[in-house]
Order: structure tokens, then C-alpha cells, then sequence
């Protein structure tokens, strides 16, 4: 599995992100934030972040997820591969089974990059 995660360009926490309403994000930034987005742009796997993020002990047995899907067992792999290729989950082998985990670390960052900012309006194009 690959070990390669994902960081967004010019964001080093949730307390320093560029929002996208208080500067425009450059290349790279729109790059990662576009693949990202992109792995979430599916129901299917919109649904596994969702089962993965809210089960209790913070992680799930690929053998539990499947069952939950009218997908192939190689489909619903893939579906996971993709997340964690956008650095949104995490995933150990144990023997047999594969554990996912979420990354918070990325979806803070998300949430602060869609954030805006405490006090500030939000921008109305001029007629």
C-alpha cells in the first residue's frame, strides 16, 4: 500500500490556511484541493469516509464495509484505494484484513480552507 500522502500546498494547519474567500489558491494548491475533491465527488465513496469517520474506536475491517455496498469486493477496494490516494484515509493490514482509518489532519484542513473567516463578509460581485 502506499505510504504517499498528500499535503495541500501552502497550508500548515487549521489556523493558517488560506480560505478560498480570502485569497485565490494558486497552481498547486488547486491541483491537490481538485483530486481531493474529486475522491469525495462519489456517492459511494462520500458513504465509506462517512462509515470509516463515524465508527466508534476510529476504525473500521475492510470485512465490515463491503457487506454495506451492492459492489464487488474489488470495486469497493478500489473506492478505498482512492481515498486513501487523496490522503483522506488511512488504511493498516492485520493478517488478512485491512483497518481504515481517517486522516483529520486533512479534513481540518479542508474545513479551514472552506471556512470564512470570523467577522468577515462574503464577497458580492458589482453589478
Amino acid at each position: 500500500m502506499s505510504k504517499q500522502k498528500p499535503e495541500l500546498v501552502g497550508v500548515d494547519g487549521p489556523d493558517c490556511c488560506p480560505a478560498l474567500l480570502t485569497a485565490p489558491l494558486d497552481e498547486d494548491q488547486a491541483e491537490v484541493l481538485a483530486k481531493v475533491f474529486k475522491a469525495l465527488g462519489d456517492p459511494v465513496r462520500l458513504r465509506l469516509l462517512s462509515m470509516i469517520a463515524s465508527r466508534a474506536g476510529g476504525e473500521v475491517c475492510v470485512c465490515d464495509l463491503t457487506p454495506a455496498f451492492d459492489l464487488a469486493q474489488p470495486t469497493v477496494s478500489h473506492h478505498l484505494k482512492l481515498l486513501r490516494q487523496a490522503g483522506l484515509i488511512d488504511a493498516e493490514r492485520r493478517g488478512t484484513w485491512v483497518y481504515y482509518r481517517l486522516r483529520p489532519e486533512m479534513t481540518d484542513r479542508l474545513a479551514a480552507i472552506l471556512t470564512r473567516p470570523a467577522g468577515r463578509p462574503v464577497p458580492h460581485p458589482t453589478p
